[in-house]
């Protein structure tokens, strides 16, 4: 669900890797469900990509 919000705005792993502060690769391992954000991560990822209410209960389901 990350990609998918991800890719709606037009934002590529190595930009929500800077804005996050983490790795392009960390992006990676999470969109594959590789890994786990932290908390803190997981609110910035809600924020920049904007995601819904209704999808914030859907991706922490996923996470």
């Amino acid at each position: 669900m990350i990609r998918e919000y991800r890719i709606m705005r037009n934002i590529t792993q190595e930009e929500l890797a800077e804005l996050l502060n983490i790795t392009p690769r960390q992006v990676q391992r999470i969109e594959n469900g590789q890994s786990r954000p932290s908390l803190k991560t997981l609110k910035l990822i809600i924020k920049i990509l904007e995601i819904s209410d209704e999808d914030i209960v859907k991706l922490i389901k996923e996470i």
